[in-house]
């Protein structure tokens, strides 16, 4: 699996905001829909929404953004486009609360911390195994998940025809 290094605040041109947090995850990983559920259980204020990587808006945010399905989750907040551990960071910001003592691994350089995510990533198949687009998701939790975002899609088509 390739690892791209994408820039997680909004230097990028490519970068996307959003007013509510966006995480986009890989629907068929056993380990990211576990997480999701996880998460979701956890974001009882609805701060944060979902979105599945294999859905055709997830799927057109990876290519605006040059990445593949599978080289990393993507968070979109109001500061930028997030990847890696600098977007786990701000779940941790969007759960507030207790989570935020979370970012005190923030204290680990970047390097390290992307490694590490990089080494657990590129064999996240491997250890924990595919499922079904989703399926791990309970039907209320699959419910929730975002799936059309008229002023996500807006700001796509902006980017793309200024970028012709």
């Amino acid at each position: 699996m390739k690892t791209m290094v994408i820039p997680s605040a909004n230097t990028s041109p490519m970068t996307l905001h959003r007013d509510r947090p966006l995480f986009i995850f890989d629907g068929v990983c056993v380990l990211c829909s576990t997480g999701v559920a996880w998460l979701m259980r956890r974001n009882r204020a609805g701060r944060i929404q979902f979105l599945s990587a294999q859905s055709d808006l997830g799927q057109a945010i990876y290519r605006h953004l040059g990445m593949e399905l599978g080289d990393s989750y993507v968070l979109i907040d109001s500061a930028g486009t997030h990847t890696r551990t600098d977007g786990f960071f701000r779940v941790a910001d969007a759960l507030g609360g207790a989570w935020k003592l979370g970012k005190v691994f923030r204290l680990i350089p970047r390097p390290i911390r992307d490694f590490f995510y990089d080494r657990l990533a590129n064999n996240r198949y491997r250890l924990f195994g595919t499922s079904d687009h989703c399926a791990l998701l309970s039907p209320a939790a699959r419910s929730r998940l975002v799936t059309e975002d008229p002023a996500l899609r807006a700001l796509l088509a902006q980017d793309r025809a200024a970028h012709r």
